[in-house]
């Protein structure tokens, strides 16, 4: 069967090869709505007729801002079939960067998910002429519906369609991706049709599920990372159904019971640490026993390699305890996608012990976004790194460690932005990623930081902050943590608590405030924290240790601006907003 070349013959490459019932589902009041692979290519053509009916012309770009839905997807393939330019945006993003990327983008419509984001956008697309209107996928009264693009479908413009889609080439632009950095204006990314097919295609050999399997999803569209999977999905046939919200996926998991999932470390680190609290609240020989099987799992190894006594001890482990891990995941896991940050060796090892994979990548928007992930097939599975390169990548360390790769999965360039284009791509082709790695002997790349966060103390030594606040966040106690001291005399830290697991430490302490401002001044807990940084001081030079640090009251988040919708820390950010605190720890 004749591979699909060009992002909207996806769908119908699963219509030929594997069609689904449910290639598509979303709650509505309560209720999964699923659309069959045949359901969902109506869907699509209509709304591909409406944009010609309305007069989009190729190269025209349309903004989205929404939650995950089958409408997202929908919309997405209409416009690429007839020349259209997708511009996903973060619902988090602030009103000023909606303004640059509306007016940089010279957007031609908008579609916004419900009334909060309709009342933001709105306003704002008014100040922009070139904005012909903005559409809503909730009915919100006095607003647009995104039906009404369907409904301006003409059959007479069938034929109109056919030569759009015949004259679409595979290196013609398919999206704009505006990536957050930490600093200045987003940066628009252009990705062609062949950067992500090129990318999705490498890519889904290493997921270990086949057609027919059924995925949740819940990482936001926009990003590339959960978009690319979700095109592999539709490539590989499995279905494709949406978590409610955030909130809601436990309860979604269970009730799907997914093959496969893609997350972020940040929500693994959530979920162990609920584990962990639960069994914090056992007692007697339950709690014994929980204990015992988590510290089994914190040893993992891959292949036997801790001997039979160990893998005995596991198998009784599972059938006792991690069982019900599974279960709380829908029972029928056979991988966790992780990607987007570092994830932390002892969360994969526990969840492998579990019997539940967790296929580290790395990646980023420039690169559609995949350049290495975990091969569960050939065992090239290694803790601590992201796995080997995919195939069509080419990778080098550069000699000052810089991560280099180029490959038709490499970016066309930042819209609008030569000189920023040439910044990152050499005269050979080769993309600068700004990330510092090794590889290893088993030929796995292994990320060991960000270039530009690498810092030096004021005695000349180097700190690499990402690393040692990966480590540092093992600690139960510990939910953010933020490395300092560049030319100061030594490594602080800035730490949020994890409220939840020190909330109940306190309790049992006989902690009586528990407020957030009253435990971050609690000598007892101060004293509970300065053991946790002790104890992972250990692991570094006498020149890397955080030397002192302070706790706050607030959790970073993205809407109070200190990550970015990918979930990194706005570091410059932290430090200007908590600058009374970060300059405290230097005052002596």
């Amino acid at each position: 069967m004749q591979e699909p070349r060009l992002l909207f013959e996806l769908l119908e490459h699963q219509q030929r090869r594997h069609p689904l019932d449910y290639a598509f589902a979303s709650k509505e009041q309560g209720t999964w709505k699923r659309y069959s692979t045949a359901q969902a290519l109506d869907e699509i053509n209509q709304v591909a007729l409406g944009l010609i009916a309305m007069g989009l012309q190729p190269g025209d770009r349309i903004a989205t801002v929404s939650n995950n839905r089958p409408e997202w997807n929908f919309l997405d393939l209409a416009m690429l079939q007839v020349g259209g330019v997708h511009v996903p945006l973060y619902p988090t993003i602030t009103d000023q960067d909606y303004r640059y990327i509306l007016e940089h983008a010279e957007v031609r419509w908008v579609m916004v998910s419900d009334s909060s984001l309709y009342e933001r956008i709105e306003p704002i697309a008014h100040e922009f002429p070139h904005i012909a209107g903005v559409y809503t996928f909730n009915r919100i009264p006095g607003a647009k519906h995104w039906t009404e693009i369907k409904e301006a479908a003409r059959t007479d413009l069938k034929e109109t369609l056919t030569e759009r889609r015949a004259a679409i080439q595979k290196e013609d632009t398919a999206t704009i991706i505006y990536t957050s950095g930490t600093t200045g204006f987003p940066k628009g990314v252009m990705l062609s049709h062949h950067n992500i097919m090129s990318n999705l295609l490498a890519a889904a050999v290493r997921v270990p599920c086949k057609a027919g399997d059924k995925s949740l999803s819940f990482l936001p569209l926009n990003h590339i990372y959960e978009r690319m999977l979700t095109y592999m999905m539709m490539y590989s046939s499995i279905g494709i159904h949406y978590a409610e919200s955030m909130e809601t996926i436990g309860d979604n998991l269970k009730e799907i019971k997914p093959q496969v999932f893609s997350t972020v470390p940040r929500l693994l680190e959530k979920v162990y640490d609920k584990i962990v609290a639960k069994g914090m609240e056992l007692t007697g020989v339950k709690r014994k026993l929980f204990f015992w099987a988590l510290d089994l799992g914190l040893r993992y190894e891959f292949k036997g390699a801790n001997g039979w006594w160990y893998e005995t001890q596991l198998k009784l482990a599972n059938r006792l305890i991690f069982s019900k891990w599974r279960e709380a995941l829908g029972g029928n896991v056979q991988a966790i996608v992780s990607g987007a940050a570092a994830l932390q060796p002892r969360l994969a090892r526990v969840f492998w012990a579990a019997q539940i994979p967790v296929l580290e990548g790395y990646g980023l928007t420039e690169t559609s976004p995949v350049l290495a992930v975990n091969y569960l097939a050939t065992g090239q599975v290694e803790f601590g790194t992201v796995g080997p390169v995919l195939e069509g990548v080419e990778l080098r360390i550069a000699e000052d460690g810089e991560i280099l790769c180029r490959g038709t999965n490499i970016m066309q360039g930042y819209y609008k932005d030569q000189a920023l284009t040439r910044d990152v791509i050499d005269p050979d082709g080769w993309f600068h990623t700004g990330d510092i790695g090794t590889l290893t002997a088993q030929g796995n790349l292994k990320i060991t930081d960000r270039k530009k966060e690498i810092f030096k103390t004021s005695g000349g030594k180097y700190i690499a902050p990402q690393a040692m606040e990966n480590k540092f966040k093992e600690s139960i106690y510990i939910e953010q943590l933020m490395v300092c001291g560049e030319n100061q005399k030594h490594p602080s830290a800035l730490i949020v608590p994890a409220w939840e697991v020190l909330n109940d430490w306190a309790t049992k302490n006989g902690v009586r405030d528990t407020s957030p401002s009253a435990l971050v001044q609690n000598p007892q807990v101060i004293a509970l924290l300065q053991s946790e940084v002790d104890r992972f001081n250990k692991e570094y030079g006498q020149w890397e240790q955080v030397k002192k640090f302070t706790l706050l009251p607030v959790t970073w988040t993205v809407e109070s601006g200190e990550l970015t919708p990918t979930m990194k820390l706005k570091r410059k950010f932290i430090v200007g907003k908590f600058q009374k605190e970060h300059d405290a720890l230097y005052a002596s």
